[in-house]
Formats: C-alpha cells, structure tokens, sequence
C-alpha cells in the first residue's frame, strides 16, 4: 500500500502561480532540485491535471547534452513512474509515455483505490487536482518549498476550505532563502 503526498513550490503569501499565472518564480536551484530528485526515488506514481502534464512532458523526451547529471537522472526516473493525468480535454493522443493514463475525471474512491495498490508513494502534484483529496484528508504527507517572494494573488497552493492539522517532520533552508518544509497528518 502507497501513501498520498502533496508537493508544491509556493511564494511566501500562498500562492504557486500569480494572478497572470506566472511562477517563473519558483524555479528551483540545482540545490532544490536536488532535493526534487532525492524525492523522486520514493515515488511509483503520480497524478497530474492538463496543466501539470503539459509542463512535465519535458522530461518524457531523450536526455539533451546540456542536461547535468541530476537532470539525466530526474528523467529517468520520472519515465520511470506511472502517471494518471486528469483531464476533460486531452485525448489518448497527447500522452507521450507509455506509463502514462488518461481519466476525465479521478474521484476520491478511484484515487484511493490507486494509492492502495502502489508500491510507493503516490505525489498528487498540482492544486486544482489535488483539492479533493486535501479537503478530504486523504493527503499522509506535504512537501512545501516555500520562497521568499510575495505574488499577493493567484493560484492557491491549498483550497480555501481546507482544515489541517499537521506536524512538521523535517525542514531545511536553502542558500537561496526558499524554505523545504514537510509536514505529516496528524
């Protein structure tokens, strides 16, 4: 049986992305990312929406020459997971993997079902797709990177409604000022 975990890379007031959608913010320093691939090694899978699915379909391709060797690896691993992609609007043609799944829509019984037959752990990466499950409890682990800017509106890293309450397991400032903090359910 998996666990389900959130991650979210976030500005100081909340947010993942500003009023106009931009998080170009948040880009992660080779430090951070490899913080992002030391948890990769834990996951079998991931469940993303459209939006999320689009931006990590760079790592689907061939290793590029520029890449560095945490990139190389993060692309393997990646390619590695299943992945269920949550969407209304794409089609089994714009999925590019062969562990990659398309559902129109994943309700709280599917997700459970999906993380009870894991082997690992299950990331559900993206606010939209993963407000259900936050507000329902069914989140065992968040994986915040929290960095010092304030975008003052946007995309929410939580729903509005949530109610958590949550102990803090680890955290570690990096030489940028972003903040890892991983909080476990209690």
């Amino acid at each position: 049986m998996g666990t389900l975990t959130y991650t979210a890379t976030m500005s100081l007031d909340g947010f993942v992305a500003d009023a106009a959608g931009d998080f170009a913010w948040a880009e992660p320093s080779a430090e951070i990312f490899a913080r992002h691939l030391d948890q990769m090694a834990a996951e079998s899978a991931e469940v993303l929406g459209r939006k999320t699915h689009e931006l990590m379909r760079y790592w689907n391709q061939e290793p590029r020459d520029e890449w560095s060797d945490d990139e190389r690896e993060f692309a393997r691993r990646w390619q590695g997971i299943d992945k269920i992609v949550v969407s209304g609007t794409l089609t089994g043609g714009d999925l590019d993997a062969a562990r990659e799944r398309l559902v129109p829509s994943l309700g709280l019984a599917e997700l459970h079902r999906v993380v009870e037959e894991a082997s690992g752990q299950v990331g559900i990466f993206g606010p939209t797709t993963a407000a259900e499950a936050i507000r329902h409890g069914m989140v065992e682990d968040f994986h915040l990177f929290v960095v010092p800017t304030v975008v003052g509106a946007g995309l929410r890293a939580f729903p509005a409604d949530a109610a958590l309450t949550l102990k803090l397991t680890e955290q570690r400032a990096f030489t940028n000022g972003t903040v890892y903090l991983h909080y476990r359910r209690s």
